[in-house]
């Protein structure tokens, strides 16, 4: 992994440089010109972790939160965790669905407000991917590969690898002949489907559902390792909005989504189950690897 990557993870973990970044971004605080008895709107963020940027799933999410929450609703989508999570921090958001990884890097910053049911658990893998037919066994038989991760602030599309890196003395920058990040984890399933990449750090729920939807793209690719389960990626909010009316009403319509037949359209559109109450304990895991390759990244 080149000199530049490393100083942009060196970024990702400061917080003064991070929010004074968010500070730069041509986006501004929701104004609130609200009249009459209509709500001011929601401002709700989505990261790459979402599965689908379809106009229709946008448009069920958008339709059933402005449903359930009476507030008007603006999906704000980024390129970047980063971005996302900087408008957040920030105060320009006031909720966002972000990954366990940048949450704990500013845990200080934000607050759960609900967690995502995959099949019926706030869990997922990350999955460490090859082309299908190859014959490698374990990481170690990646050595030489160009490898696709999904994104510096990624858990499950680079924490996660680049902690079982830690674990075997292993440094990208030697082992990979080179990195990138493909900035979705579409892609990075993409990349080595077609030999750009030699192999990739992915998202398992992703993986799972394209592999439903897009099986003659994702079945070129196999799982060479699952990590343990981790915490979904949640939704969260600013400690500035917690607790608020606003953050409670939309907290209310994540949890009740599966038993209100338009927020089951949307639940069945991301393959998910539903939104549970937030578990800090459900992080602890990622927790764990910030703290043991903190002064590493």
């Amino acid at each position: 992994m080149s000199q530049d990557c490393r100083s942009r993870f060196a970024v990702a973990l400061s917080r003064r440089r991070f929010i004074a970044g968010g500070a730069c971004l041509p986006l501004a605080l929701a104004s609130g010109r609200a009249s009459g008895t209509e709500a001011p709107g929601l401002r709700f963020g989505l990261t790459p972790v979402f599965l689908n940027n379809d106009i229709q799933l946008l448009d069920a999410l958008k339709v059933y939160l402005e449903a359930a929450t009476g507030h008007s609703v603006e999906l704000v989508t980024r390129r970047t965790y980063q971005e996302v999570t900087s408008l957040l921090v920030s105060g320009q958001l006031d909720a966002a669905w972000i990954c366990g990884y940048p949450y704990i890097q500013y845990r200080d910053d934000l607050e759960l407000v609900a967690i995502p049911a995959w099949n019926g658990k706030p869990y997922y893998q990350s999955y460490l991917i090859v082309a299908e037919g190859r014959e490698a066994k374990d990481i170690l038989d990646l050595r030489g590969d160009i490898h696709a991760f999904s994104d510096p602030d990624s858990n499950s599309g680079f924490l996660v690898t680049r902690t079982l890196m830690f674990e075997h003395g292993l440094v990208p920058d030697v082992f990979f002949r080179k990195t990138l990040f493909t900035y979705g984890h579409r892609n990075v399933i993409r990349a080595v489907a077609s030999n750009l990449a030699q192999s990739g750090s992915v998202d398992g729920y992703v993986w799972e559902v394209m592999l439903e939807l897009e099986p003659d793209l994702v079945s070129q690719t196999r799982v060479l390792r699952r990590s343990k389960w981790l915490g979904f990626p949640p939704i969260a909010t600013s400690r500035a909005m917690a607790g608020t009316a606003r953050t409670k009403v939309l907290q209310k319509a994540l949890v009740e989504m599966a038993a209100n037949p338009q927020g089951r359209e949307v639940l069945d559109l991301l393959r998910l189950t539903g939104f549970e109450m937030p578990r800090e304990a459900a992080y602890d895991g990622i927790a764990d690897m910030v703290a043991r390759l903190r002064g590493v990244l």
